[in-house]
Formats: structure tokens, sequence, C-alpha cells
């Protein structure tokens, strides 16, 4: 889990991607990492440049997989390496861990985020449907 102090730190660049988390983040985030979430931190000095969330599934389409609920580069960041490094990061501790596949689900709207997944080698496969309640 990611110490109190460096989470503060995440908040802003998370936001970026998750403007909608409650205000009160800390015990947000306390919730979900409980439930066997990760986060990883890609910082310089004390500057969070990106935050990846994720977690271990285990299912019966995909076997064992990475699935990464948020990957987000600090705007100011973007285009540096910083998504790479996290990415590359992500791919080989699914390995470690005899996942067969690292999955994320991206919002239609994000265009240039699709740029970044296809150029990394990461496919469409499947169409993601919601009903809201």
């Amino acid at each position: 889990m990611v110490e109190r102090d460096w989470l503060a730190k995440a908040e802003a660049v998370h936001r970026q991607l998750r403007p909608h988390l409650p205000n009160d983040y800390a015990t947000r985030m306390a919730y979900i990492f409980a439930t066997g979430v990760e986060m990883w931190l890609a910082a310089e000095h004390d500057h969070v440049l990106g935050v990846a969330v994720f977690r271990i599934i285990e299912n019966t389409h995909a076997g064992r997989k990475l699935y990464v609920d948020d990957l987000v580069t600090d705007e100011t960041k973007r285009s540096t390496g910083v998504g790479m490094l996290l990415l590359d990061g992500l791919t080989e501790e699914a390995r470690q861990r005899g996942c067969q596949t690292i999955d994320l689900d991206s919002g239609t709207q994000r265009t240039d985020a699709h740029r970044f997944y296809f150029r990394e080698r990461m496919g469409v496969r499947v169409f993601g449907f919601t009903k809201f309640l």
C-alpha cells in the first residue's frame, strides 16, 4: 500500500483522470486498497508524475489477469515516457504473478490515451457494456 504522505502527493494527479472521487480521498483509497487493489507511483524527487491503480483478477474468460483501474500521467508530463514506464512495470509484474493478460477499460472519448495504448501494442478485444442503476 502507498504510504499516506505519498498518497496525498498522488491525489492531484489521480484526480486528473478521476475528478469525481470523494473529497475524503485517503479514506476512499484505504477502502479500495482493502479489497486487494494496489497503487504504483512514478515520481521524481517528491513530485508524483504518474499513478497506476491495479488488481489481479481471475475469471472464466481470461484466466489470471492484471486489471488496470487507472493509469494516468500528470498532464504537464505527458509524452515524456512516464506512462510507458508504468505500463512496462505493470507488464513485468503481471508476468511475475502468472497473469496471461493486462486489461484496462478506457472511455471512448479518451482518444489520446487510445493512441498510447495502440502504440504500446494493446488491442481492443471486447466491447464493454454498462447499465446505470
